[in-house]
């Protein structure tokens, strides 16, 4: 894999670390800008609706600028929005600043998976998908706890500094690695952006959105509330949430690694058998959850099954969305924080069940089951041939 790929993948971590980060933060938030932990919670909602209305909208305006000036620019825009928001007293201006991050990530994210499908060749998206990936499975490994420990050493503020710093060196990235023979935009030889926005009509296209979207639901609907299964179902202490949080990270970048290798040339592999066995494990979960042992293992297979299964489903979309050069990336990117958006919002109504805690793992499970029976009966349709020429 050319090394552009893995600059742009350190982005991603950044980004990355920053879109799950406030997960630990927000009592802290909360007490400092004097509102509620309900009220600080709006901050992860504008941020996943920045990143669903930012991918096609940001993307769309920016499909005549440079591919690499564009990104340096958003790249650039998201470390400035974590500035102003490490050293406001406003929640209001906080507020504003995770929007600007927002589009700024969805805008990064869209030319990203874009640029990384044409760094490689035609059929090699899966692998190069894989490794943009992995910034974000690194994030929820190192970056997302490195972060609640910053933030609980020297508060959230700090928090918001590491991030924007991470920024730097990834845009000295992206100026330096990405070749400046593709300085011109690809909507200078590529469709109109009417034609491009036609190929949503595709059904094909939509439905491996969907796939995605759903698989991504369930993924985040399980992932956002996994620290009180870990302190009330399993009886451990918060000490704990952490270490469970990693063992999910691990899983997620095992199962893009893997993923990433089988994506292109065999994903009905990755779909016929990852996603049984996926739908398996969430209902595994959660009669098993009261066993610490059972609760780790199990929680590092569902990661690895999760993003196993979203990447491939992702990849899927690049590859229907061919035709559409420079708005692709911010399709995939939708369907995925789509999902993102979603998931938790399901989770969070499934808590206030008989089945509580374990609510959302149950909720996973279900979206799965949708998932699996919308996929299985077009299966050929979903995993047909290896490039976008044989989608067609």
């Amino acid at each position: 894999m050319p090394l552009p790929l893995y600059l742009l993948a350190l982005a991603v971590f950044a980004m990355g670390t920053s879109e799950f980060m406030l997960a630990g933060l927000l009592p802290d938030i909360a007490s400092d800008l004097d509102v509620t932990v309900g009220t600080a919670g709006t901050l992860t909602s504008a941020f996943a609706i920045g990143m669903i209305v930012g991918a096609p909208l940001v993307a769309a305006l920016a499909r005549n600028w440079p591919r690499r000036s564009s990104l340096l620019g958003f790249v650039l825009a998201f470390a400035a929005a974590h500035a102003v928001g490490a050293i406001t007293t406003s929640f209001p201006l906080l507020f504003a600043t995770r929007i600007v991050a927002a589009l700024a990530n969805a805008g990064s994210l869209a030319v990203a998976l874009t640029a990384a499908a044409t760094l490689v060749p035609p059929d090699k998206k899966g692998r190069a998908l894989a490794v943009l990936l992995s910034g974000t499975t690194v994030a929820t490994i190192a970056g997302v706890p490195g972060g609640s420990v910053l933030g609980a050493l020297l508060g959230w503020r700090a928090t918001f500094w590491a991030v924007a710093a991470l920024c730097l060196p990834a845009a000295l990235g992206v100026l330096t690695g990405l070749p400046a023979r593709r300085e011109r935009s690809d909507a200078a030889d590529g469709p109109a952006l009417r034609a491009e926005l036609a190929q949503l009509a595709r059904p094909r296209l939509i439905l491996v959105m969907l796939l995605g979207a759903l698989v991504n639901a369930a993924t985040f609907a399980s992932f956002t509330f996994l620290a009180p299964v870990v302190t009330g179902t399993a009886g451990l202490s918060e000490l704990w949430i952490p270490v469970v949080l990693v063992l999910f990270g691990a899983g997620s970048f095992v199962g893009v690694t893997v993923a990433g290798r089988l994506s292109d040339q065999r994903p009905g592999l990755v779909i016929t058998v990852g996603g049984p066995v996926l739908l398996l494990g969430w209902p595994a979960l959660a009669v098993l959850a009261d066993e610490p042992v059972a609760l780790f293992a199990l929680v590092f297979v569902q990661g690895a099954l999760s993003f196993a299964l979203g990447s491939t489903l992702i990849t899927r979309v690049l590859y229907e969305a061919a035709g559409a050069a420079t708005m692709a990336g911010s399709y995939a990117t939708a369907a995925l924080n789509v999902g993102a958006a979603v998931g938790p919002l399901i989770a969070a109504t499934a808590l206030s069940t008989a089945a509580g805690d374990l609510g959302p793992l149950w909720a996973s499970g279900l979206l799965v089951t949708v998932a699996l029976l919308i996929a299985f009966p077009l299966r050929t349709v979903v995993t047909a041939g290896r490039g976008a020429g044989a989608l067609r």
